[in-house]
């Protein structure tokens, strides 16, 4: 039998087929699904670029994001067609998304107002000092009984202040009642059910929690927490739960992909929600960590908030359907994992490739002593210190980038291994093993020391797309759409590889101890802001506590001169 023929009678055995946008940080990609199985039958996947305008400034073009949907959409759609495959088979299309990033474009020309403000960006430090300096004991978690977040630079009320204070554009756009916010989710929704042209204007609950301005108690956007921020609602996306037909895709019909207009938006989920779905962690103490461009431990928790007495953040896992509870997960954020690799092939030059690194940290199979904190972005959990920065320490004539490689890699699996710490005095119920996706999970090395140092099994289902496999299900399930069973005994069987500890828990504990060591010392490294004086050189009075020592100290000289004048 030809190739051709094959795919045509392999083509009858499909049920209906469900897609996903999956919107990440660093890439971008469309990916299809067979409802009945979960078998992912094609995809494609674009890189997006990332901007770094000054330091510690992350941005990224929302047309080039846009576009590169459109890109990913087409492109599916051909290889679809190569396999003989019916694109009208796709009954639904879910959404997932770098959750944080902050987004503002005029509703009346639809186009961006300024560039995303990327998750991990800390231009908005000065703003949470202050926002922390006002709260009662300048306490970091002032709103977290309302949110379930400390008020931090990783969250997008802070960004959406810091663009209606800093661009005149978004200014402008917000007076004449012209500008709409959202996150990437909601950015993509409206452009891709119309834009200006009656575009949907709606976030999900899991996204809408990541901002700061929703109560997860009431599941609404809280108008006293908007107030706090100085943000008016009005710009706010609606909030809809995670599965619901939000709209249509209208997609220009010249296009491959303009099969796909008219097909429902019945899916939406921040990445890691969607991870947790598409890893099925459906029971309360069920956890996921996700392995991308940072890293994200999340545990469900069930239909109640669970507030974290340990540095983790309370957040909405998904509600899926109008009429369904919400659930909740404690969640861990890790700032900088993958990026670390792309760290050390773009600024360092020391590897070509994310195997490169594979390879070089096999080949010693040990740090020799040398620890890595990429606090590039400051600490995230448990910590939440925005003025750490990254240091490599335990250095000696002998370490070279092999093991420099091999305490990137470590780096990862430590960070882990303190959320995972956090969430056990957290629940009270220690994780017997630890289910992982994500990009990095490929690197079987990492895989295998993140089992050694947390000393349970790690668990790597052999399809690695969950994120967007959890999308796609959400939509699938979509009243309207209800083409995907959620019901556990209709769930297909991952699966998967585990990966057993194997060394012994004190070589274990003693490398965590020292990684801890190394933690403190990148803490409190960049208290202030330099201030650059008119010749561009810095100031001595642009350190708050140095110019008070230098003004202290001449005052005290002349109040010196003067007592000795009078005698």
């Amino acid at each position: 039998m030809n190739s051709a023929m094959a795919a045509s009678s392999h083509r009858i055995t499909f049920g209906p087929l469900v897609a996903a946008i999956d919107q990440g940080t660093s890439s971008t990609r469309f990916l299809v699904f067979n409802s009945k199985t979960a078998e992912l039958l094609s995809h494609h996947q674009v890189e997006i670029k990332q901007s770094f305008p000054k330091e510690g400034w992350v941005e990224e073009d929302p047309k080039e994001i846009l576009q590169s949907v459109y890109e990913c959409m087409e492109r599916t759609c051909e290889k679809l067609t190569q396999l003989n495959i019916d694109i009208s088979n796709i009954k639904a299309i879910g959404v997932t998304n770098q959750r944080e990033t902050t987004l503002v474009w005029d509703k009346e020309t639809g186009e961006p107002l300024y560039n995303a403000i990327v998750w991990l960006d800390l231009r908005t430090q000065s703003t949470v000092e202050s926002l922390i300096n006002k709260t009662p004991g300048r306490n970091k978690n002032h709103l977290k009984h309302k949110t379930g977040l400390p008020i931090s630079t990783y969250f997008s009320a802070v960004k959406l202040r810091w663009l209606m204070d800093n661009v005149d554009e978004v200014h402008e756009a917000v007076v004449s009642h012209r500008a709409m916010f959202g996150t990437v989710d909601a950015w993509l929704i409206w452009c891709l059910t119309g834009g200006k042209s009656g575009g949907v204007h709606c976030t999900d609950v899991t996204n809408a929690s990541r901002t700061m301005l929703f109560n997860i108690h009431t599941m609404n956007w809280d108008p006293e927490l908007c107030k706090y921020f100085g943000i008016p609602m009005e710009i706010l996306p609606s909030v809809r739960s995670s599965s619901e037909i939000y709209g249509l895709m209208k997609i220009c019909s010249s296009r491959k992909s303009g099969a796909l207009s008219g097909i429902p938006i019945s899916g939406c989920l921040g990445d890691q929600s969607a991870a947790l779905v598409g890893q099925m962690c459906f029971q309360d103490g069920q956890a996921k960590n996700t392995y991308g461009t940072g890293c994200f431990l999340l545990r469900n928790t069930g239909a109640k908030p669970v507030m974290s007495d340990h540095g983790l953040l309370t957040t909405v896992a998904y509600k899926l359907g109008r009429d369904k509870p919400a659930c909740y997960a404690l969640e861990g954020s890790v700032a900088i994992a993958g990026a670390v690799v792309r760290w050390l092939k773009d600024n360092l030059g020391i590897i070509g490739s994310s195997e490169e690194l594979e390879k070089l940290a096999a080949s010693v199979g040990t740090s020799y002593g040398c620890y890595f904190v990429p606090a590039f972005s400051g600490l995230y959990a448990p910590y939440w210190e925005p003025s750490a920065r990254g240091i490599i320490c335990g250095l000696t004539q002998f370490t070279n980038r092999s093991h420099l490689a091999f305490a990137a890699l470590e780096a990862v699996c430590f960070q882990t291994r303190e959320i995972l710490d956090a969430m056990n005095q957290d629940s009270g119920i220690p994780l017997t093993q630890l289910q992982v996706d994500g990009g990095m999970t490929s690197n079987r090395l990492l895989m295998q020391l993140q089992a050694d140092i947390l000393c349970i099994p790690v668990v790597k289902p052999s399809m690695p797309e969950t994120t967007a496999l959890g999308a796609a299900m959400a939509a699938g399930a979509a009243e309207g759409v209800s083409v995907w069973s959620l019901n556990p005994e209709d769930l297909s069987e991952v699966t998967s590889e585990k990966f057993e500890p194997q060394i012994n828990p004190e070589e274990s504990e003693f490398r965590y101890a020292r990684w801890k060591k190394a933690v403190e010392k990148s803490k409190n490294w960049e208290t202030t802001q330099p201030v650059a004086n008119g010749n561009g050189e810095i100031s001595i009075f642009s350190s708050v506590p140095l110019g008070f020592y230098i003004m202290g100290s001449m005052l005290m000289l002349i109040g010196a001169k003067y007592i000795a004048g009078d005698n």
